[in-house]
C-alpha cells in the first residue's frame, strides 16, 4: 500500500536542526549520511519507535532554497505533529524553548496549539479526539 514516507523540509544548516527536531521536539534521528556531493541525508522522525512519515532535514541550495527557508507553507500552518498526550508534550517542548503561538485550544477535533520550527515553520501540536 503506499504511503507518504518522507517530507522534505528546507532547512539553513544541518546540525542545528538536528538539534531542534531531536532536543525539543523529541524526535529521533533515523539517518545521517555523507553524500558524494557535500550534502548529507538527514532524516528525523518522531517518536523513539518511529514509523510512519518523517522529516528529510534538506540544507538549502541556492538563493531561491534560501529565501524559503521557514516559509515553506506561505504563513500557514504547513505540519502536523499528533500526540497521545497533549498536556505533557505541550509542557515538554515548552520547557525546551519552543515558541508557541497561541494558549492551547480544545476544539471538538481535539487540543491543539500552533508553534513554529527554529526557523518560523508553524505546526500544530495535536492530540486528537477520542
Amino acid at each position: 500500500m503506499p504511503h507518504i514516507a518522507l517530507v522534505a523540509l528546507v532547512v539553513d544548516d544541518y546540525d542545528e536542526a538536528i538539534r531542534f527536531y531531536t532536543e525539543a521536539l523529541g524526535f529521533r534521528l533515523a539517518e545521517d549520511s555523507a553524500r558524494p556531493d557535500g550534502s548529507r541525508w538527514v532524516v528525523v522522525e518522531p517518536g523513539a519507535a518511529g514509523g510512519g512519515t518523517a522529516l528529510l532535514l534538506a540544507r538549502a541550495k541556492g538563493e531561491r532554497q534560501r529565501a524559503r527557508v521557514g516559509d515553506q507553507t506561505g504563513g500557514r500552518v504547513g505540519f502536523f505533529l499528533h500526540t497521545d498526550d497533549f498536556a505533557r508534550d505541550h509542557a515538554r517542548m515548552a520547557a525546551a524553548g519552543v515558541t508557541f503561538l497561541e494558549e492551547p485550544r480544545h476544539e471538538p477535533y481535539g487540543s491543539v496549539a500552533v508553534f513554529q520550527d527554529l526557523y518560523g515553520n508553524r505546526w500544530d501540536l495535536l492530540q486528537p479526539a477520542g
